[in-house]
């Protein structure tokens, strides 16, 4: 990266004002990807083929487990919880600190969100709160691994077997996050996950679920081709199925080959990926101990895979001055996520308060994260962000 004028380091070395803007994420898209996408062009078959075929045998490979590949993350939710046989009159608990993908998965099906509150921390589910929010109409629950961290993942499945509750896990920032060393995907319930362009791995767009329950398997691979029965195996050998049967609800959530090529080389560079997310995440957290009222959240670096790097503020009064003073800077940085409670298609009267996101989300603020950062990039964002929060506390 092309840069301008010295300007003092944070952490006591010198860094220079970048010349173009450090994004607060990217995909980090190279030459085999292109070439990947120029061989599905050549072969004139765009759909769903042997790419996806591919794609979805190497993670399967990948988690250890059957692996289905749909549209999105989002379709990936919605067709988990159908798949399940959530529907009308039934709720799913989910923490109201999540982005709201989450929350239309679960209303898609007809099943209502039932916003609970998060652990101040950690900002995972608080399963205290989730307890509270029980009722004869639960059904699911649906933990979201903010940020990759997927907390005390043992206690939510104690949880939802005590109460007979499927577990649908929103996986989509914790790609190869391990947890008590197994890969997140490689066990429980059913895990979801997201490929879109920002994400740990991309395929332009896409997502896959990840389960051992036949069941749900074979819901999914026919709901995400219409509904129509089957319908996989023959898009795997490009053929169409001509006469056919549907039984359940369906929608049009098929991976193209195009997405599946890329999926397939960056699930290849996922090793490197992986590494500089960790080592940014890292360097981060080691920078943030100069300064007490930047809090970074509690996360163990060498089994997280970040997806973003979020930290609080304490005390933060005006974040979308901030915002603009660190874009003066060249450095983009934006907030994860206001609260769906808060959204006018979610709220309800009757819900009970939510305290702890409530008065967290104010204060938090995502850095910049991803693969094509530098240290000195890092250690830039720190020593500004410091700097421009003193300047605000004093003005």
């Amino acid at each position: 990266m092309k840069r301008g004028p010295v300007v003092s380091g944070f952490a006591g070395y010198e860094v220079q004002f970048p010349l173009k803007l450090i994004r607060l994420s990217k995909s980090s898209i190279g030459h085999a990807e292109k070439i990947a996408v120029q061989g599905v062009l050549d072969q004139e078959y765009l759909g769903m083929g042997s790419e996806v075929q591919q794609f979805e045998e190497n993670l399967t490979n990948f988690f250890g487990r059957p692996t289905v590949c749909v549209v999105n993350g989002t379709a990936a939710l919605h067709l988990a919880l159908q798949s399940i046989g959530l529907s009308a009159g039934d709720e799913v608990l989910v923490p109201s600190l999540t982005y709201i993908s989450s929350f239309q998965a679960i209303s898609a099906t007809g099943a209502k969100p039932v916003a609970c509150d998060i652990d101040s921390d950690t900002l995972l589910l608080d399963l205290n709160d989730a307890k509270k929010r029980i009722t004869k109409n639960t059904f699911a629950i649906m933990p979201v691994h903010y940020t990759g961290g997927v907390g005390d993942l043992n206690a939510v499945y104690s949880f939802a077997k005590k109460h007979g509750l499927r577990v649908i896990e929103d996986a989509a920032h914790a790609f190869g996050t391990i947890f008590n060393g197994k890969l997140i995907g490689s066990i429980g319930d059913i895990a979801c996950f997201s490929f879109d362009g920002i994400k740990n791995i991309t395929s332009g767009e896409g997502g896959c679920i990840v389960t051992d329950d036949k069941t749900v398997l074979k819901k999914v691979m026919d709901a995400r081709l219409l509904g129509v029965e089957k319908d996989t195996e023959s898009r795997f050998k490009k053929k169409r199925s001509w006469d056919f049967e549907v039984s359940a609800q369906g929608w049009r959530y098929h991976m193209s080959n195009i997405m599946a090529a890329i999926g397939i080389v960056q699930l290849e560079r996922f090793p490197e990926f992986a590494k500089r997310r960790k080592k940014f995440a890292k360097l981060y957290d080691q920078l943030f101990k100069n300064y007490p009222t930047i809090n970074a959240l509690p996360r163990d670096y060498d089994t997280v895979v970040p997806h973003i790097y979020v930290v609080r503020v304490i005390g933060m009064k005006n974040r979308k001055l901030l915002q603009k003073k660190m874009l003066e800077k060249k450095i983009e940085v934006g907030y994860h996520y206001q609260p769906n409670h808060w959204l006018n298609f979610f709220q309800d009267e009757k819900h009970k308060p939510l305290p702890v996101t409530d008065a967290v989300f104010p204060e938090l603020m995502s850095l910049p994260l991803h693969p094509d950062l530098s240290d000195q990039d890092v250690d830039y964002i720190v020593s500004e962000l410091a700097s421009i929060i003193d300047n605000l506390e004093k003005s």
